[in-house]
């Protein structure tokens, strides 16, 4: 399994050891079953971001501590240059870079997204992450299912929705599609 996937267990594994936490109380307060988060946490299946995030919240840690094992530094403001965020790795077809990763505190996760054309051709991969969370489409077009109601969105179109419902993105029209994502 990926080292990066492991890493993150390792320490979602240890914060909630150390806030003497079990299994199915972390289980219960995330809306998973207990299998699903032991295999998150045992490292073989990835964490979805939007879980992630509400560990975070849980563990009274940083979502960039969870991610990347270092603290963010800064509380005035935080610039991501073009092309200079950190790549999070979570699952295919999606790929994530964190905008705000070195800000402490932050109220919400903003994430540039990109997945590739190649998703077109699988099913919907669906999950759901407390909260909620904000699209918006930058580049290309998509096709995301929230609740089971399918829109098709292009350049400058966004959705707002209920993250605990299941949700999932794919490519359109044979190219990559990019989108500004912001989980609250």
């Amino acid at each position: 399994m990926n080292e990066k996937i492991q890493e993150i267990a390792e320490r979602v594994r240890a914060l909630r050891d150390i806030k003497g936490l079990s299994v199915e109380t972390v289980a219960k307060h995330i809306g998973v079953d207990v299998k699903t988060y032991q295999e998150w946490e045992g490292g073989s299946a990835d964490f979805p971001v939007g879980v992630l995030y509400e560990l975070a919240g849980l563990f009274s840690v940083d979502l960039t501590e969870l991610i990347t094992g270092q603290a963010p530094r800064l509380h005035t403001y935080s610039v991501t240059r073009s092309g200079k965020g950190p790549e999070v790795k979570r699952r295919s077809p999606y790929q994530y870079w964190s905008l705000a990763y070195n800000f402490q505190h932050r109220k919400a996760e903003p994430f540039l997204v990109r997945i590739e054309k190649e998703s077109e051709q699988r099913p919907l991969e669906l999950n759901s992450h407390p909260g909620q969370e904000f699209d918006y489409v930058l580049q290309g077009r998509m096709l995301i299912s929230v609740g089971g109601h399918e829109v098709e969105l292009s350049e400058g179109d966004s959705i707002y929705f209920d993250a605990s419902e299941p949700h999932g993105m794919k490519a359109l029209g044979g190219s990559p599609v990019s989108f500004l994502a912001i989980i609250l």
